[in-house]
């Protein structure tokens, strides 16, 4: 994250700030230390006693700028002061003192708080604010940036997202919270935004503007749905992260535009490694929504001059550095680019920007026109237009000697500029040297001087350059510009220099301090005069404040246009007058302005400059020189017309306004009038460069005036570039420049916070409630009274007309106080709620204290039956049982049928009353029917027949009207389908054609592959063989390797041998040079030996001739060679066809893929228009139904009315006799209304019919189209899925291409290599035929030559040996040598081989000379033969190519062996002290480990941890017992064995003295036996002393057991104690538990509570506070599963100390392991050594024995075997070639395979469609048969008017006066009949709402269920833990009881030890010396028992006794 560009320009949008430090920030350090303050250190109580005492204050400082110091004494105006620096006195006087504010407003992140506001104030808030890294600050109403020159972690991703959505005052100062500000009240008050980036160069504000564009990138991204829609801003590449982050691509060209303008616009200079070179701003539009629509860039004031010239240690523009640095081969060619030094216009040559390389930025500057949509030429025609503007620079020069005219004598620069720029060179030259030029109306040619030529060079260049930046502003303006959407607002950056103020200002200096006067003016509007201009409106008393920045007069001196006119003015009139210079501009300049305030001359007349102005920002002073020739820009308009004529059309288009430019003839001079160009201004074309920029300034202006200016000032704190440094002077200047100082105090002494009335009142009435009465009110009046109830200053506030006006920090206050009275109102909310739910939870614990009683009473009961059997199987089986659980089935089925049982009553009652009505509606209706027979006659129903039929007439016509309007829209439709047919039929013509064309393509390649195949399937063959040939080489390896390992061993002898590593090394160095001088000794050697080559050479040169015959042979086998490389070439140039072939696919499947998505959004509107279809089909099949419903009622009621008439025809009888007469008058009318009524009828029915025919033919035609519809459908997956699998194929196809052109080119390489071998051969042939026919002559030298290469065979193995000593540095030269020896040892093989090839060659073709006479085909036979044989010889070749590459991979192997061996007894040392220091490191993490644990574990796992250690201890303690007890008991059974023995040797004694008497002849006997006896006593002293150390031993060790048994009683009992305490305190805490539950629970709904009362204010609602509620239920369910949690998590901290012990002793093993290995290493690698030097004697021995082979095979050769080998290798070559055309053929196979499922596919979607197709039939059988029955119904209609009319002709007459009242009748009983159908309806309704609720009531019922299913679940599980619980104080009771009777035990039995131990010892002082006391000594010796052996683990113990154990059975034994 780079900030300001002073050093780094390039890592562009992401990689911003000041990188003087280009290391980019590592993400450790935290980002809020340069964002917020340290509010500790400020409120500092000490700071605010130091600051009230010493009363101090500020004093001017020349270093310092203001320095701090307390004032002493006052004399009158002066003040004696003491600086608190250096405790010095000084006295200063009294105006030149500024207060100081308090300590608590240090780093005030707002200026205008501050109480004391002056310069020294806030120059001590920026600089404490700089060096604590916080380098924004607030002052009014903008942001003071310093640059820090470091990197700042404050602008990555997450800082983004922190102020976004918030306000400016809710988070500290940063330019993202300006952006936020801008684009917030854009969306809210949708007014325009514009941000203003001024300051000096280097202070950062190109990098403010990017961290703008990003940071609205990121908020108005139209990629909202993405999470990762930005490009994190640390990022050096930003193209590549956004290829994996990806965002609009609006925005993703917004962000990269600026990496553009910034290479061919921004330069390094002495303040900045990256000045922006121009001015911009850029437009960024938003719609209503807030997206990036779009955006616009502007540019002003180019600098242009730098293209050709630069200051010293200056750059150009980076894009000439880049495109020489970064261009390739190919474009530095096309460009015709040189190097740094080459180029006049690169003035200081090639400086580098410090931690940026060129050529990488010129790659990211590609990667950015790529993504902003540039295209390959238009990159290219820039970089040559750049590459020109270097050229003009090169183009030289030179005066001729006789005149002043310019020469150019080299023209290659103007040939490269013209070839570049597209032009003729002759006509540039001519042009550059000799332009025409207009003298009145003729043209004249002018010979230029030198100075004038290269004038016009450096125009033309500066010119061009400019354009082309014209060009890619307008460029980029288009590809960011989006015309489909408007923006409804923007938000427009700009980013313009600040005040340049040199020692000499020039003509871009005027124009840029001109811009800053404007904006300065703007800021002074905006901040001071809008504000006084709304106190006005407002009615508000304020006095009006002159800061004395009147900058309208200065403004005026530079613009205004007459009267008198001002700068620019003077400037553009001067550029009219021909003979005008810029000394005649500077003295009118002085005449007209020299009166003016703010104009001054120069003072001397040596003075440099020629005029001063004086701006706001200080006095500047001007240089005049060439102002003149600035503002016109001339140019030659002779080049600039072959410009325009350009080949190049992108010269020619940015040469396109060449009519504008000011021409020679201008700036020569002009003859015509006053005013000479006054002839070309009349067409509006010359424009000065002041005019353009004084028009586009007063656009910018325009712009800005209708927007809300945000401002941003930059601040440069040095002028080193040093970060933490801030020079106060600098500083100060660019405040008072920036007008910071005097916004601060208008912004503190106005009302900047203002709130109209309405708001004022709908947000603050909340603090006075009572101050407004009920009722209207003005909203003034109500602000009063609202100001009065909260009794603020008057000083604080004014009430305008239609505002309230604030003070700042006000509506803080006001804010504050609300939210505190919101959090009042929401907390007395909550303590109703808490209320509430404590009662409520109150209760339920009362019912749990009841259900714990119960639950002790069962665990009491528990506890008692569980040990018995019974009932452990009992519990075990009772929750299999389903007999358990009934009961809560029953309870809820009972449930269940309880609210079914009232849902149903609920029903029947509902249905009951439904039941009452419905008989109350049918007995009204009867009696209405009744009526109705009573006085209805058979006349109404005629009159109802007739009214019927003439609104069913009506209907008829109304449905004509809607099927003719239907028939109009199908009519336009099918004509649309037609014509979507026929062009769909043309595509599908199209695509079949290119269909075939590729199946074409694809037979051709399957052809090819066919024989690919059997090339491919003869490779393997040939694969095969290499891979036997490799088994072999692999066995050779094995013995290689076994060799390598002998080496090994030697070399790890040597190794260890070498103590000292630096020895070696030097031993090393001198056995490298020794090396070389055996190298330099060898290479002679070998030049010796290629003499004695070359004389044998000369010695084979008489067998020559002999062998001429087989040479001719040769020959012939080279053409068919020759033949076979032509076939070779041909099946290239086939592949090469192939590809190409393979390429035209590839575009017709492009435009099939277009085609097919055509295709298939035609079909969509087939579907679209199909379902429209459908849906009129159905309304119409509605209709019928409906009509047919009409008919059965007109049934119904005909046949009621029949039976009515049958009645009354009796009474009709007697009324036809009064009527006959009168029906015969009205029969004629009768007669003439039926026949009216039958035409319309007949009219109608024919309409209906053809209507119907229309309607069949239009739906004919939809089911057509429909099908056609389908075929294409079908047609389209056919061709995707034939397309899909011609993809596959083609991916397959190119897969193959490209193996075999690898194969075809290691096949060329191959043969390359074979015919370079093939010529070796042929000579190694002609040397061995020679050898062969001198071999017996020359015997004596051949064996001297065979003895010298024994002697240098030997050398070399001797070199070999010393280098396979050497590392991995002489590897080279050892592959060398070995490469060397294996082709001296082939050469000789070959050499023998061919020998005995010749030998049997020669006998061959003596008998071929023979038979070539008589048998020309068996030469033919023979040829092939020997091409085999050729074949073979080819394949030995590659062979022995193979064997030389495996040899040199075995010696790299041994190679790397031996290092891997080196690194391995490396890694063993090291692994051998990491060891150690891991087990001292164990033991102290150990001791650690069980002081933690016992910090660290809490009363459970403390309990259940002891009682494992008591248990393990007392099982320790027992086996020591018992061992003790067997001991003792073996001991005494020795005892016992040893007196008795000693009693049986006495007896023997006593008997041999009493036989001594007897038998005095056995003397000899008897010395024996004393002898024997002797020894014996010696034996049992020995043995009797030996018994007495180790009953001292035992001793010994009993004191020990003694002193540990009280140790351990004492610890027993203190842990006996602990463990009481501690299961008294476990169940207190159990007990307690609850309780604090609950307690904790509702501290956390308090603190959630308060937490988001803080947070959200006034938009908690009730929802919000029932969802706490529910989050605290839910916490506390999570609370107790964290119970669990935690008791889980004491047991696995219990097994971890197991298994730490258990690691502990494993750790102790394996380092024991691990010295054993290391010693097994060891004296391996001393066998190793042994073996590698055995394997060396045996490696020379069988070296020799070589050579003696080699000899002998050399004198014994032939040339017989070569022949057959070659005939091999060509079998085994054809033998490939077929497997390769085996396996072409398979290919060709499976792409069979694959046609057919294709084939198979069509197939299918065929069938589909005859389903589709066939279903289509049906519904049009479907459709005329509903047609039919409409006819039927209607012939069945027509039929039953006939009769009605033809029985009731006479009644007609007679009933017309009745007919009014049965209509009447019969409209009052529709009425009553459309009622009865809407309560039957209405009815229906209320039936299924019920079952719904039913429905709704079952589910609930369920969910119920569910809930008490897993709260009796939640129930057992606390019960079980309960149990367990109980069941572990039970456990460590009895275990506590258990230890104490061990314990007990033990005493006992070491008290019983201690006495045996005593007895023992008396007996044995009592006894004498008994032999055969050696059983028992093993045994004994396990009783010498240490301190040691009481910190013995368990295992140890265990495995002690068993070895005690065994060792006295053996003894027993």
């Amino acid at each position: 994250m780079y900030f300001f560009t002073c050093c780094v320009w390039w890592p562009r949008v992401f990689c911003f700030w000041f990188p003087a430090v280009m290391s980019q920030w590592s993400g450790q350090e935290d980002p809020e230390r340069y964002l917020f303050v340290d509010r500790a250190v400020v409120y500092n109580p000490a700071a605010q006693a130091d600051w009230t005492a010493k009363r101090l204050v500020w004093i001017p400082s020349e270093r310092n700028g203001f320095e701090a110091a307390s004032v002493r004494e006052e004399r009158g105006d002066e003040v004696v002061v003491e600086l608190s620096e250096n405790g010095k006195k000084a006295v200063v006087n009294k105006d030149d003192i500024q207060k100081m504010n308090p300590p608590k407003f240090n780093k005030v992140e707002d200026m205008a708080e501050l109480t004391c506001l002056n310069e020294a104030s806030v120059l001590h808030n920026l600089k404490d604010r700089y060096y604590s890294g916080l380098i924004y600050t607030y002052s009014g109403l903008f942001c003071v940036v310093i640059n820090p020159y470091k990197n700042l972690p404050i602008y990555a991703e997450n800082i983004i997202e922190m102020y976004r959505g918030k306000k400016r005052h809710e988070m500290p100062p940063h330019i993202y919270a300006i952006s936020e500000s801008a684009y917030r009240c854009m969306l809210q008050d949708r007014e325009d935004q514009s941000i203003l980036c001024t300051g000096e160069s280097g202070a950062g504000k190109t990098e403010n503007t990017k961290k703008v564009i990003q940071y609205l990138a990121h908020v108005a991204s139209s990629h909202k749905g993405r999470k990762d829609h930005n490009i994190p801003p640390e990022s050096p590449k930003p193209v590549k992260l956004q290829a994996q982050n990806p965002v609009g691509e609006l925005e993703r060209q917004l962000l990269q535009a600026n990496p553009i303008l910034e290479s061919f616009g921004n330069a390094k200079t002495v303040k900045n490694d990256n000045s922006s070179r121009f001015g911009k701003f850029i437009r960024i539009n938003f719609d209503v929504t807030g997206y990036i629509v779009g955006a616009n860039i502007e540019t002003y004031l180019l600098e242009k001059s730098r293209a050709i010239r630069q200051a010293k240690d200056e750059r150009t523009f980076h894009i000439f550095y880049q495109l020489v640095a970064g261009a390739g081969e190919h474009l530095r060619s096309d460009l015709l680019l040189e190097g740094f030094n080459n180029y006049r216009f690169l003035s200081n040559g090639n400086i580098t920007i410090p931690g940026q390389q060129d050529k990488d930025n010129f790659q990211e500057t590609m990667e950015a026109m790529h993504i902003m949509s540039f295209s390959h030429d238009e990159i290219l025609a820039m970089l040559k237009v750049v590459s020109a503007v270097l050229q003009f620079g090169n183009i030289i020069f030179k005066k001729e000697r006789n005149t002043d005219q310019a020469s150019m004598p080299d023209n290659t620069a103007a040939q490269k500029l013209c070839h570049l720029l597209g032009m003729n060179v002759m006509e540039f030259t001519r042009a550059i040297l000799s332009p025409r030029i207009k003298v009145g109306r003729d043209y004249v040619q002018k010979a230029q001087t030198k100075e004038q030529a290269d004038f016009a060079v450096e125009a033309l260049a500066k010119a061009t350059y400019e354009r082309l930046f014209r060009w890619l502003v307008h460029r980029i303006n288009k590809a960011l510009d989006r015309t489909k959407r408007q923006g409804a607002s923007f938000i427009g950056i700009l980013d313009i220099a600040g005040f340049e103020i040199f020692q000499l200002n020039s003509f871009e200096q005027l124009c840029i301090n001109y811009t800053n006067e404007k904006l300065q003016q703007l800021f002074n509007h905006t901040m001071f005069i809008l504000e006084q201009e709304e106190y006005q409106r407002e009615g508000i008393e304020w006095s009006f404040i002159d800061f004395g920045l009147d900058l309208q007069p200065c403004i005026d001196l530079i613009e205004r246009p007459a009267h008198p006119p001002g700068v620019l003015a003077l400037l553009d009139e001067e550029c009219w007058f021909p003979k005008a210079t810029d000394k005649t501009f500077v003295d009118k300049l002085i005449q007209e302005q020299g009166t003016h305030t703010k104009f001054q001359k120069p003072r001397q007349l040596k003075d440099k400059a020629d005029f001063c102005i004086i701006h706001y920002a200080g006095k500047v002073d001007y240089k005049a020189d060439e102002w003149l020739m600035k503002n016109m820009d001339p140019l030659n308009d002779n080049v600039a017309t072959l410009l325009h004529q350009s080949t190049d059309k992108f010269v020619a288009e940015l040469w396109k306004d060449v009519d504008r430019i000011v021409g020679l003839d201008q700036v020569a001079g002009m003859n015509e009038t006053a005013f000479g160009a006054t002839y070309k201004t009349k067409k509006g074309m010359f424009r000065t460069v002041g005019q353009l920029y004084k028009e586009s300034l007063t656009k910018l202006m325009a712009t800005l005036r209708n927007t809300n200016p945000n401002f941003v000032r930059c601040i440069i704190p040095n002028h080193e570039k040093r970060a933490g440094k801030l020079e106060p002077h600098l500083v100060l200047d660019q405040l008072r420049c920036n007008g910071v100082l005097e916004g601060i105090r208008i912004c503190r002494q106005g009302f900047p916070n203002r709130i109209v009335f309405q708001e004022f009142r709908q947000r603050y009435e909340i603090l006075t409630p009572n101050a407004i009465p009920k009722g209207f009110m003005d909203g003034k009046q109500a602000c009063e009274r609202m100001i009065q109830a909260l009794e603020l200053d008057p000083n604080l506030f004014r009430i305008g007309q239609s505002k309230i006006f604030f003070r700042t920090g006000v509506l803080a206050h006001l804010e504050e106080e609300r939210d505190l009275k919101i959090t009042d109102i929401i907390i007395y909310f909550q303590s109703v709620c808490r209320g509430y739910l404590a009662r409520k939870a109150f209760a339920k614990k009362q019912q749990q204290l009841s259900a714990l009683k119960v639950l002790q009473r069962n665990c009491a009961a528990y506890l008692k039956l569980r040990h018995w059997q019974w009932w452990r199987l009992f519990t075990k089986v009772k929750p299999l049982l389903q007999v358990t659980r009934q009961e809560e089935e029953m309870q809820a089925k009972d449930e269940e049928l309880v609210k079914v049982k009232e849902n149903l009553l609920k029903v029947e009652n509902e249905l009951v009353e439904m039941e009452r009505k419905h008989q109350q509606l049918l007995e009204e209706k009867n009696i209405l029917a009744e009526q109705l027979q009573a006085e209805t006659e058979l006349f109404a129903e005629t009159e109802e027949m007739r009214a019927r039929l003439a609104s069913r007439k009506q209907e008829l016509e109304e449905i004509l009207h809607d099927l003719e309007s239907r028939v109009e829209e199908e009519e336009e439709r099918n004509q649309s389908l037609q014509n979507e047919k026929k062009k769909m039929q043309s595509h599908i013509q199209d695509l079949e054609e290119q269909l075939d064309e590729e199946e074409a393509a694809r037979q051709k390649l399957q052809l090819d592959k066919v024989t690919a195949e059997a090339k491919i399937k003869k490779m393997e063959e040939d694969i095969l063989l290499l891979e036997d040939q490799n088994s072999k080489f692999l066995k050779e390896k094995k013995l290689q390797e076994d060799r390598i390992m002998e080496m090994t061993s030697q070399l790890t002898e040597e190794e260890e041998k070498a103590k000292n590593l630096g020895k070696m090394k030097n031993k090393q160095e001198m056995m490298m040079v020794d090396l070389e001088e055996r190298l330099k000794k060898e290479e002679k050697t070998r030049q010796e030996l290629e003499k004695a080559k070359r004389k044998l050479d000369a010695e084979t040169t008489d067998l020559q001739d002999q062998i001429a015959e087989f040479q001719a042979q040769i020959e012939e086998m080279k053409i068919q060679l020759a033949k076979k490389e032509e076939e070779l070439q041909a099946s290239l140039a086939r592949g090469d066809e192939e590809a190409v072939q393979k390429n035209n696919a590839l575009k017709q499947v492009r435009e099939l893929q277009a085609q097919l998505a055509e295709l298939q959004e035609d079909l969509e509107s087939e579907k679209i228009s199909r379902s429209k279809a459908e849906k009129l089909k159905r309304d119409l099949s509605e209709e019928l139904e409906a009509l047919k419903t009409e008919l059965e009622d007109t049934l119904d009621t005909t046949a009621a009315q029949q039976e009515l008439r049958t009645k009354r025809e009796q009474e009709v009888a007697e009324l036809k006799k009064a009527i006959d007469e009168e029906t015969k008058n009205h029969d004629a009318q009768i007669q003439e209304m039926r026949q009216r009524h039958a035409t319309a009828l007949e009219e109608l029915s024919e309409q209906l019919e053809q209507a119907k025919r229309f309607k069949a033919n239009l739906e004919k035609n939809k089911q057509s189209l429909e099908n056609d519809n389908k075929e294409l459908a079908s047609e389209v997956k056919v061709l995707q899925q034939a397309k899909t699998e011609s993809e596959h194929k083609r991916k397959k196809l190119e897969a193959q291409l490209q193996e075999f052109m690898t194969r075809a080119t290691e096949g060329e390489r191959a043969k390359g290599e074979l015919a370079e071998r093939s010529h070796k051969l042929q000579t190694e042939l002609d040397n061995v035929s020679a050898l062969l026919e001198e071999a017996e002559k020359k015997g004596i030298k051949l064996t001297k030559d065979a003895g010298s290469l024994e002697s240098q065979l030997q050398d070399t193995q001797e070199l070999l040996q010393e280098e396979t000593r050497q590392k991995l540095n002489l590897s080279s030269r050892i592959r060398q040598l070995e490469e060397e020896k294996n082709t001296l040892l082939e050469q000789q093989e070959e050499d023998e081989e061919a020998r005995r090839n010749l030998e049997k060659q020669l006998q061959t073709v003596q008998a071929q000379l023979f038979d070539t006479k008589k048998k020309l085909e068996e030469d033919v036979g023979v040829m092939e033969g020997l091409e085999e044989v050729k074949r073979k010889l080819l394949k030995d070749v590659e062979l022995s190519s193979q064997r030389l590459e495996e040899k040199t991979m075995a010696m790299d192997k041994m190679e790397k062996t031996k290092n891997r061996l080196q690194q391995e007894l490396d890694d063993l040392m090291v692994d051998l002290d990491h060891q150690r220091q891991i087990v001292s490191n164990l033991e102290k993490k150990q001791k650690k480990f069980d002081q933690m644990l016992g910090e660290e574990k809490t009363i459970s796992a403390r309990y259940a941890e002891e009682r494992d250690r008591a248990e393990a201890e007392a099982r320790e303690k027992e086996t020591k017992a018992l061992s003790v007890a067997r001991a003792l008991e073996e001991a005494l059974e020795a005892k016992e064995e040893l007196e008795r023995f000693n009693k049986q040797l006495r007896a023997e004694m006593e008997d041999l003295m009493s036989s001594k008497d007897d038998v005095g002849k056995s003397v000899h006997e008897l010395e024996k036996s004393k002898r024997t006896l002797e020894q014996q006593v010696e034996e049992m002293r020995t043995q009797l002393e030996e018994l007495e150390d180790e009953l001292q031993a035992t001793e010994d060790a009993k004191l020990r057991l003694e002193v540990n048994m009280q140790a351990m009683k004492a610890q027993f009992d203190r842990d006996l104690q602990a463990r009481d305490e501690q299961g008294e305190e476990k169940k207190r805490a159990l007990v307690k538990q609850v309780r604090e539950m609950e307690a904790e629970l509702e501290d956390e709904r308090k603190q959630k509570a308060l937490a988001v009362a803080t947070k959200k204010k006034l938009e908690m609602d009730l929802n919000e506070v029932e969802g706490q509620i529910e989050a605290t239920n839910k916490g506390r369910d999570e609370a107790i599963k964290q119970l669990r949690k935690l008791q889980a998590q004491m047991k696995d901290y219990q097994r971890e100390l197991e298994e730490a012990r258990a690691s502990r002793d494993e750790i102790f093993a394996q380092s024991k392991e691990n010295e054993k290995k290391l010693k097994s290493l060891e004296a391996e690698i001393l066998q190793l050594q042994e073996d590698h030097a055995a394997s060396e004697r045996a490696r020379r021995h069988a070296e020799q024995e070589r050579d003696e082979l080699a000899d002998e095979i050399s004198n014994s050769a032939s040339g017989k075997s070569s022949l057959l080998d070659e005939k091999r290798r060509l079998e085994a070559r054809i033998t490939q070639l077929e497997e390769e055309l085996e396996e072409e053929q398979g290919n060709m196979e499976l792409l069979n395979d694959r046609f057919r499922k294709s084939t198979m596919q069509v197939d299918t979607l065929n069938t589909e469609l005859a389903g589709e197709r066939s279903s289509a039939q049906k519904s049009e059988n479907a459709r005329q048969q509903m047609e039919r029955q409409n006819k039927e119904l209607k012939a069945k209609l027509a039929d039953l008017e006939g009769a009605v009319k033809s029985k009731f002709k006479a009644s007609i007459t007679a009933l017309e006066a009745k007919i009014l009242q049965v209509e009447e009748q019969l409209e009052q009983e529709v009425k009553e009949r459309a009622a009865a159908n809407k309560i039957v309806r209405r009815t229906e309704k209320k039936l299924k709402e019920v079952m719904m609720q039913v429905e709704d009531e079952r589910r609930h019922a369920d969910q119920y269920k569910e809930q008490m299913e897993k709260a009796n679940s939640r129930m057992k599980q606390l019960k079980r833990q309960l149990e367990e619980a109980e069941e572990e104080a039970t456990r460590a009771n009895a275990s506590r009881r258990k230890l104490q009777r061990e314990l007990d035990d033990t005493t006992e039995a070491s008290e019983g030890l201690t006495r045996e131990v005593n007895s023992l010892k008396n007996r044995l002082r009592r006894g004498g010396p008994v032999s055969g006391f050696s059983s028992g000594r093993s045994g004994r010796r396990n009783l010498n028992l240490d301190s040691a052996s009481v910190d013995l683990s368990d295992d140890d113990a265990d495995s002690r006794a068993s070895d005690f154990n065994e060792t006295q059975v053996s003894n027993v034994e």
